[in-house]
């Protein structure tokens, strides 16, 4: 037999009792596939698109970037050109516009050259484009870990699920967990004055957050003062800077507490854990064993070496 050329079209259909105008190709199985590969394909070109055209909001992943390391960008790329695209989503309310999905501080460069910006085009929704976000951040710089807590923030405060900001950060729920906590303990004025800290950890900042909560800061002279006294200093130096201030605070005689002052402590899923009584003469914290009977359990067993590691935590601030 005869092999058949591959590169020669083949024959026509014989005449079959089909209507004349029906598809040859219907949209169904491997031809729908195909074209929905297809779609991917282009959505993945280059494009060059006007920088005026693109929405830089929703939530990030990096702290603000200060004008000099844009500048900085911008120079290199006048030089060499745009290496490495941008992503970019349509918005579907207001077409021939989109929104930055990250490639952020590449944006704002364009924009100092006023050169168009070569991006690609993807439809994505909301979930999809936190994911593309968080993995394209991963093969670049690693963020900060406050860089990472105050986008986990941004997720949840835009009604992304827990399993969403898990999977865009990489990370497990007891890191979420530790995240959110300091989150919810720093004002966002600190933390931009502070700045990303590479070289800062987990537990500094744990720390920073224990050391500030219910204080009585009044971080508006802190941050004022951690202004004018860091000119000039790295990120990580002005961390140290505000440790520094927050210790000489909270070396300063404490106020009174409130007689019988209760307040209502609870888990992170909001599910209650203890009452913390403050009086005048004594701190009291009461778990109910009919609610947390196995937590009660453990505390009572591993109390003496919890205490004396929130004691030694304590004491390292003071120094």
């Amino acid at each position: 037999m005869a092999r058949r050329n591959l590169f020669q079209p083949p024959p026509p259909p014989a005449p079959s009792s089909e209507a004349a105008g029906a598809p040859r190709f219907p949209n169904t199985g491997t031809m729908t596939g195909m074209k929905s590969t297809l779609r991917d394909m282009s959505s993945n070109a280059v494009r060059e698109i006007d920088p005026a055209l693109i929405e830089d909001d929703g939530p990030r992943d990096r702290l603000a970037f200060g004008p000099e390391a844009v500048a900085e960008l911008a120079e290199s790329i006048r030089l060499h050109g745009q290496q490495v695209p941008i992503m970019v989503r349509p918005l579907r309310d207001q077409p021939g516009r989109y929104q930055v999905v990250y490639g952020r501080r590449r944006l704002a460069a364009l924009r100092v050259l006023k050169q168009p910006a070569r991006a690609m085009v993807r439809t994505l929704d909301d979930t999809q484009a936190i994911l593309a976000q968080g993995q394209e951040n991963s093969q670049r710089l690693d963020p900060s870990f406050i860089e990472k807590a105050m986008f986990a923030a941004q997720l949840g405060e835009s009604g992304h699920t827990q399993n969403v900001i898990l999977d865009a950060l990489a990370i497990d729920r007891p890191m979420l967990s530790r995240m959110q906590k300091v989150a919810r303990s720093l004002p966002m004025s600190l933390i931009e004055a502070i700045g990303p800290a590479h070289g800062v950890g987990r537990r500094r900042w744990e720390d920073l957050a224990d050391a500030v909560r219910n204080s009585g800061i009044d971080f508006g002279k802190l941050i004022k003062d951690l202004d004018a006294g860091s000119a000039g200093l790295s990120s990580d130096d002005r961390f140290e800077s505000a440790v520094q201030a927050i210790a000489r605070v909270g070396a300063a005689p404490a106020r009174p507490a409130m007689r019988d002052a209760l307040r209502q402590i609870t888990s992170e899923q909001g599910q209650p854990l203890a009452e913390l009584k403050s009086g005048a003469r004594s701190l009291t914290l009461k778990i109910d064993n009919r609610q947390n009977p196995g937590f009660a359990a453990w505390l009572e067993a591993n109390a003496e070496e919890e205490l004396q590691a929130l004691h030694r935590r304590w004491s390292d601030m003071q120094t």
